[in-house]
């Protein structure tokens, strides 16, 4: 079992940064592929960006690729999401995710990950 706290949602003007952290307890964080995801009012949740249990494989949705990174510190459990040169369409619940894995690789489904955190609100002003 793995529990999932995200923290650093908010509210942002356009064109700002915001840096979202996921912090993870229970079994072996470092076995766990990570993403985080995100859902609008109205929309089914997608996903934005995820990283292999080693940080060393990342995949990104195009609408952020080139925006946000992700990043993990297996020494803190936690895992990042920096978001820059954020947009109104960035606004929704963004939720992290971890997924159980024997190979080093990055998954982009919701049905591939087996744990979810509660979310946290991002909203951006234009």
């Amino acid at each position: 079992q793995v529990q999932l706290v995200e923290s650093g949602g908010g509210l942002v003007q356009a064109g700002g940064s915001l840096r979202l952290s996921c912090a993870a307890s229970g079994r072996t964080f470092s076995s766990y592929i990570m993403g985080w995801f995100r859902q609008a009012p109205g929309k089914e949740r997608e996903f934005v960006a995820a990283i292999s249990w080693s940080g060393t494989r990342t995949y990104y949705a195009d609408s952020v690729k080139g925006r946000f990174t992700i990043s993990r510190d297996n020494t803190k459990n936690t895992v990042y999401l920096q978001m820059n040169q954020l947009k109104p369409d960035d606004t929704a619940v963004y939720y992290c995710a971890a997924g159980e894995t024997a190979w080093d690789i990055v998954k982009i489904a919701t049905y591939q990950y087996d744990y979810w955190g509660q979310g946290t609100q991002v909203t951006v002003s234009s």
